[in-house]
């Protein structure tokens, strides 16, 4: 599921911050306490006042910042930035006695750096990054006082029907950059956006870009939630990404990590000096806080926690105007790896899913769970209440026809049964793909490379993994590429290993393959509105000769009904019969094998069937079709 690197044992986080639960280099607390004396000899200004103002985090306010931090085991807390001079004592913050410190610091301003001082219940000494920085310097550095209105927004968007969405996964750190260098950036991958664009996808899938440990990674170890990744750039950089991407009329949604934190770089890990065995205030310290990566998985019983969970998402959302979330591992945030129950776990996902539905039902929320249907079940009837989940059996069987070495060793029975999938009756309610980035690594590769290892760009990889595309495209349920699907990236992914754009230029012909198939499922020429619809007939199977047809529709009649027809043979099929929804002429709309695409491609000739008035497959007419090897035919009236 996520990088293997980031496994870290639970016992070495506590080293990452110092000696114990107090945290700080060597004889930083000495050097503190020693400063804090020199400060305050003298001091008679009595205890501070809390701040009356809402928030949580650093707070912009006209003159100033306020300043209000969850530490509830904490004696007394201090913020020291830029606006002080560094000097913590004079930035005491207010203790609210619910938890909460709070203070204003007029004459704090935006962009300015600062770190809390913590005194612990032991009378020990503790620095800490704000666990809520929604801008940092690095994941070890300090917090930034961020302004959620420094970025002037440009362009609107106007979210698609689910039904007529095409995603696109891509990772900000690979997707546009030079090998040998830092990772990409927002920036750079923007200036990529109109690649995506002319491909006809409508939704770009972000893979996680909060602030995590060092600057390559595929994410999922975020260190502080709320920032965005300092490696790929500024707030204001990551809004323009999604402006830019609004204004070529592609959306944008983020992945999101809420199962565990870090596991390292956590500032949040004993934040207020209190370990109680593991992680702190912010972590489960029993048997709950185990996950896959370190005993790091937030407390949700706690209701800051449940904010703090809460106020992210809708931070993205709402100020970043992500137009969804696809939430990672939830099968994690309300089990354990044993299967023991965390009931808060589900709530929260649910009650989560209330409210983007509430505020903003037009925003995608997408649950990666792959343990049945309840994910998608409204909250109503008990479920978690995401609007679709990733299928990743889609692509387990799909691909595991197309990378069968031998023809006989291809099951068109689990094609079938893989086109026909839905949860709870809904087709949209799976996001479906042949590629991801759990797909793509992990030991596992990238289709064309599995296909034929070391030969990507030859001609059997190139031909079934197109015939994989055209069974994506025309299969019920969202369908996702992921990035470089298109132009038949080779290896592996890795995020230090940035895609080859070379490739975009060398197989042109593929690519646009891939554009005429979003373009159909899309209903472009209108000629193809079954692609969109919910309806599908996996009507003939011939799993000897390796060539199966389907039916999709929508209402049916003219221009909604199409009939597709898969050849999973090395062998072309000539005049082959089989059913058809409708009597008369059926017109060509795609044929895979066409050498425009590839100049080794077979171009086998594709004529228009005139079907005729007889039973065939449960259908009521029969038809002639002509098909290539490993190659999809696409017909509509």
């Amino acid at each position: 599921m996520h990088h293997k690197l980031l496994a870290v044992a639970a016992a070495g986080l506590l080293a990452l911050h110092g000696v114990g639960c107090g945290g700080g280099a060597p004889g930083a607390v000495e050097a503190l306490a020693a400063e804090r004396a020199s400060a305050t000899s003298g001091d008679s200004r009595g205890s501070p006042f809390a701040s009356s103002r809402p928030g949580m985090g650093a707070t912009l306010y006209d003159g100033g910042v306020m300043f209000r931090v969850w530490a509830p085991n904490a004696m007394k807390v201090w913020v020291k930035g830029d606006f002080n001079d560094w000097n913590p004592w004079k930035g005491e913050l207010g203790n609210e006695r619910n938890g909460n410190f709070s203070t204003d610091i007029d004459g704090a301003s935006r962009w300015q750096k600062y770190r809390y001082v913590i005194q612990t219940r032991s009378g020990e000494l503790i620095e800490r990054a704000d666990p809520r920085s929604a801008r940092i310097e690095n994941s070890t550095g300090s917090s930034i006082v961020h302004d959620p209105g420094a970025y002037a927004w440009q362009s609107g968007y106007d979210v698609p029907d689910r039904r007529d969405v095409v995603i696109y996964e891509l990772h900000i750190g690979s997707f546009h950059d030079s090998p040998g260098f830092g990772p990409g950036t927002f920036a750079s991958a923007r200036d990529r956006l109109e690649h995506v664009r002319s491909l006809g996808v409508n939704l770009v899938q972000v893979m996680p870009v909060a602030e995590f440990a060092g600057d390559f990674s595929w994410g999922y170890n975020p260190a502080f939630p709320m920032a965005p990744e300092s490696a790929y750039g500024t707030p204001e950089d990551l809004k323009n990404l999604i402006d830019v991407a609004h204004g070529l009329n592609v959306g944008v949604a983020l992945d999101v990590v809420v199962n565990h934190f870090g596991p390292s770089d956590l500032s949040m890990w004993c934040f207020d000096g209190e370990c109680f065995g593991k992680g702190g205030v912010y972590f489960y310290t029993d048997w709950r806080a185990e996950t896959p990566w370190g005993a790091t998985r937030p407390d949700y019983g706690r209701q800051e926690v449940r904010d703090y969970i809460r106020d992210m998402m809708m931070m993205w959302l709402h100020e970043y105007r992500a137009d969804g979330l696809r939430v990672d591992g939830t099968k994690w945030v309300y089990s354990t790896d044993s299967g023991a129950s965390i009931p808060e776990g589900y709530q929260i996902l649910r009650s989560l899913n209330d409210e983007v539905h509430t505020t903003a039902p037009w925003k995608l929320m997408v649950a990666e769970d792959h343990t049945g249907e309840h994910i998608t079940k409204s909250t109503y009837d008990g479920g978690a209440g995401f609007d679709s989940q990733w299928d990743a059996s889609f692509s387990h069987q799909v691909r595991g026809a197309l990378e069968a070495q031998n023809d006989a060793d291809r099951d068109l029975y689990s094609v079938s049964n893989a086109i026909t999938a839905r949860y709870n009756g809904q087709p949209m309610q799976r996001v479906i793909y042949l590629e991801s980035h759990d797909e793509t690594a992990n030991g596992k590769s990238r289709l064309a490379e599995s296909i034929w290892p070391g030969n990507a760009s030859g001609w059997a990889a190139k031909k079934r993994s197109t015939l994989g595309a055209a069974i994506l495209f025309t299969s019920p349920g969202i369908p996702m590429l992921f990035q470089g699907e298109e132009m038949l990236e080779d290896g592996y992914f890795q995020a230090e290993d940035p895609l080859d754009w070379d490739k975009s230029v060398r197989f042109g012909g593929i690519i646009e393959l891939y554009r005429q198939l979003i373009h159909l499922r899309r209903n472009w020429d209108n000629n193809t509105r079954g692609l969109r619809g919910d309806n599908v007939n996996v009507f003939h199977v011939n799993n000897s000769d390796k060539l199966m047809a389907y039916h999709r529709f929508d209402a049916g009649g003219p221009g909604d009904d199409v009939v597709v027809v898969a050849n999973f043979s090395t062998y072309p099929r000539y005049d082959y019969v089989i059913g058809f929804p409708r009597c008369g002429m059926w017109q060509p709309r795609f044929n895979s094998d066409w050498s425009g695409y590839a100049g080794d491609f077979g171009n086998t000739p594709l004529y228009a069937t005139d079907a005729w008035s007889e039973a065939r497959d449960g259908l009521p007419c029969a038809g002639r079709v002509t098909v290539g090897p490993y190659s999809v035919v696409i017909l509509s009236q």
